[in-house]
This record gives structure tokens, sequence and C-alpha cells, in this order.
């Protein structure tokens, strides 16, 4: 299947969501039903409906739910059905109100091992939107999902994205001093290898600990250029705040729908996977599960039957 005909046949299938679920569409959508090519959009003022809510809830439960990712931190598309980060909440921020996030812990991932290794998954160390603060870098990275502890695991979540998150440097103009061309050489008379090191950002100085890839020499292309996002959350997983360095208590989750020809064998996504993973000193850090998975495991459960059957609806999950 083509990316263009996987999003089409998921577009198609949020227009019928919109008929199913909002017949006083005015009142929610910047549009009526028109599958042209672009999936509805809440209104601003409506864009927490685009979160799966059971109406079950308590107010104060509802709230919870919503303040698991605050207005300021929703990302520029989150009032569109196909936002990846209204998904992840609708699913974690459900099971995390109803003190189900248990549920994560029986999961293995594709390689039939733990998926989220020996962390215990709760309430109180489970967080969406999660700062980190310690890379130096002039804007934060904030995580899809985090688990804090002794064992940590950082959680990238990918829905219809064509790919798992590239380096910005590549994509600015030329003109800009910050430009890079996609390698780990030193240009612009620059100092450093990296245009972001060159602003003291510290990827470079942990790559090395996790990774078979050097800091030290000329690299081509640059193995961050397509691979960034993952390289980052592994960073976070594995690097602590003070700067220790522990490949061992930590590891990485990339949660994707096995739907989306980027996940599959020749796709972006899953090429950028098997590329970090290769390099990793220990592959296990970084593990990936479909959001089949979960909500096929989540079918099982007590309590969820409302969520798994609006995700059915609406995502075909």
């Amino acid at each position: 299947m083509k990316i263009s005909d996987y999003r089409k046949a998921l577009i198609a299938r949020f227009w019928e969501y919109q008929k199913e679920q909002f017949s006083d569409w005015q009142t929610y959508f910047e549009r009526p039903f028109s599958p042209d090519g672009r999936p509805p959009v809440f209104e601003k003022h409506t864009a927490n409906h685009n979160v799966l809510m059971d109406p079950s809830l308590s107010p104060s439960e509802q709230q919870e739910l919503l303040d698991e990712i605050p207005v300021s931190a929703r990302h520029r598309w989150f009032r569109s059905m196909r936002s990846s980060q209204a998904l992840a909440q609708s699913i974690f921020g459900n099971l995390k109100v109803r003190g189900c996030l248990h549920y994560l812990g029986e999961l293995l991932d594709e390689s039939g091992g733990p998926l989220f290794g020996s962390a215990e998954v709760t309430s109180e160390n489970f967080s969406m939107e999660y700062e980190v603060d310690f890379l130096g870098e002039p804007r934060p990275t904030n995580l899809d999902g985090f688990i804090s502890g002794d064992y940590q695991v950082a959680i990238e979540c990918k829905f219809a994205e064509t790919e798992v998150g590239t380096c910005s440097r590549p994509r600015l103009k030329k003109r800009d001093p910050d430009y890079c061309d996609g390698t780990y050489t030193r240009q612009r008379d620059r100092g450093e290898r990296c245009s972001l090191t060159e602003i003291h950002v510290r990827y470079w100085r942990y790559v090395p600990v996790l990774f078979t890839w050097r800091n030290d020499t000329d690299l081509m292309p640059c193995p961050l250029y397509s691979n960034y996002q993952l390289v980052r959350n592994l960073l976070a997983a594995c690097i602590r705040p003070d700067g220790t360095r522990s490949p061992e208590t930590g590891h990485m989750v990339l949660i994707y729908d096995e739907r989306n020809p980027a996940f599959q064998m020749g796709g972006r996504g899953f090429t950028a996977y098997e590329e970090t993973r290769a390099a990793l000193k220990v592959p296990s850090l970084i593990r990936k599960c479909s959001w089949q998975r979960i909500t096929g495991h989540l079918r099982n459960k007590a309590r969820l039957e409302w969520l798994c059957e609006q995700l059915a609806q609406k995502y075909g999950l």
C-alpha cells in the first residue's frame, strides 16, 4: 500500500466518524463533511473533543485526563483527527485516570521481550509531554511519554507520520548560519562537526556511550540526520540529568500504526528504526510495538470496553 492510499482510507474513516458521532458538526468543526483529502479538524474551543473520554468519568477525572497534556503542550496539529498526540492521550490518559496503566507492563515487544523492561508502569511514575532539560537544547525535548524511576523508559508515539522525525538543521535555508548539509563534518568555519554541538547541545557528548558512532571523525551522512528523534529519545532514557551515563537502566519504545507503510519494510520510519537499532551497542535499548498490539491487549481487560470500542470506530484500531 502507498502512503497516499493509507492516508486516504484513514481520512475517509475520520469523516464517517464525524458524521456518526457529531451530527451537529457546526458546533465542533472548522468545516462540514468534506472528504477532500483533509481530515476533520476541531475548532480551537472544541479541541478537547479530539481526546476520547469515557462519559462515565467524573468531572474531576475528565479534567485529570485533559491535564495530562496541557493546552500549552499541544502540538500544532493537535486539533486534527490525524493527530498522534491526541491518540496517545486518548489511550494513556484514560489508562492513567482509570488506574489501569499496569496493563501496559504485560505487553511484549515485537521481539517477544517485555516492552517496558523491568519498569513498573503506574499513575505515579508515568507522564506525558515530559520535558528533558539536561541535553543543552535551546528548546528542551518533550517526550510523548515517560516512565521515571530506577529504570526509565522514553516513549515515542507515531500514527500517520511518514517518518520518525529528522534533524531540523538540514531543513534550514542555506543562508542561515546554523544550516547543515546533513553530514557530520565541519562546515562554514564552525569548530564542531555538528551545528547543534556548536551551540552547546550535548547529543554528541553522549552518542558514543550508547552507539558505535564516533564523535571524533567525519560521518557522511550524519547518522542523526534521519534518526534524530529516536536518538534523542534514547539519550533521554539512558542518560541521567547529572550526566551519569547508564545504558543498563533504561530504554526507549517506538509505538506506531502497523497499517502505515512508513513503518513497514522499506519505509522511512522502519529504516530509521533498524538503522538506529543496528548502531546501538545494546540493541535492546530500543523496542517497538504497534497501536494494534496495545489495543488488542486492552480488549481483554475490564473497565476499558468503551475506550476500545471508540478506538475501533474512530481509528480502526
